[in-house]
């Protein structure tokens, strides 16, 4: 099998993973290099090469270190290798960035120049909507507007409400285990409150948050905990939903809850990336 089928199964497969991960393309190469235009490599955020090849060590540091900080920003990053005369002829130093490029230096005897486009591909971030009240049509409406992939769990009669919908679950049975960054929020508001909480607890989520007041996330943890639902878990409900914005409308109160799980997604992507480091 050839490299280009190699890298398209890869990517392919961490896709359907749910795996972030770069593309480095060779797109020019100028004198003597190992790479030619047309090189691609597959780049895992801890900075390994999955598959694919675009040069030896004159490019790769530079390159890598791109990948990750694409992989990070979710922005795709052009770099461009040249040897010191021709940085200095251009009036830059190694690590500089200028019009969008940004500059290494080549310290290999071939002294030749490339340029890499540096492409992150980043699962879109889920967001599971229990319910279907007003709070969860409006949280439905902003979660497209901010990139999030969204699933709705709600009562077949009740999907009409969500009529671009990424994904849909007819009641509350979501699959426990998630491919990529998963939220919850149970925005039932007196319409099956408690199965729908039990659901978003036992799946797979990094965040899980209730709409409603304290009085009555109590009452339902209190029911859930008799029903012997993990303490674990009831630890993680987040109730109320949300950054204390002093929301009253449906849409005040959605991007009170979209805030928080932002802030919680970023902060995620952060540590997880140190971790890697």
């Amino acid at each position: 099998m050839n490299a280009p089928t190699d890298i398209h199964d890869i990517v392919s497969s961490l896709k359907a993973e749910g795996e972030p991960f770069a593309i480095a393309t060779v797109i020019r190469t100028v004198s003597v290099t190992s790479a030619k235009a047309g090189a691609k490599a597959v780049i895992m955020p801890d900075g390994t090469i999955a598959e694919g090849w675009i040069g030896g060590g004159c490019a790769r540091a530079a390159v890598l270190k791109a990948a990750r900080q694409a992989i990070k920003d979710g922005s795709p990053q052009l770099v461009s290798v040249q040897p010191e005369d021709l940085l200095s002829e251009n009036g830059v130093v190694a690590g500089d960035e200028r019009e969008g490029i940004r500059f290494a230096r080549n310290m290999c005897p071939s002294q030749g120049t490339m340029d890499i486009f540096v492409e992150p591909v980043v699962p879109r971030p889920e967001l599971v909507i229990f319910g279907s009240s007003p709070v969860a049509v409006a949280l439905a409406a902003l979660a497209k507007a901010l990139g999030f992939s969204r699933t709705i769990c709600a009562l077949e009669n009740d999907q009409i409400h969500f009529a671009d919908a990424d994904s849909r679950v007819m009641g509350f049975d979501l699959e426990r285990e998630k491919l990529t960054w998963r939220f919850a929020v149970v925005a039932t508001q007196g319409k099956g409150d408690e199965a729908a909480l039990r659901a978003a607890l036992a799946a797979d989520t990094d965040y899980v948050a209730f709409v409603g007041s304290q009085k009555k996330a109590a009452s339902l943890k209190s029911k859930l905990q008799a029903a012997d639902v993990p303490d674990a878990d009831l630890a993680r409900l987040k109730a109320p939903a949300g950054l204390d914005l002093k929301a009253i409308t449906p849409e005040e109160i959605a991007l009170s809850i979209l805030s928080e799980v932002v802030l919680h997604h970023r902060r995620g992507q952060h540590k997880q990336l140190e971790q890697q480091a």
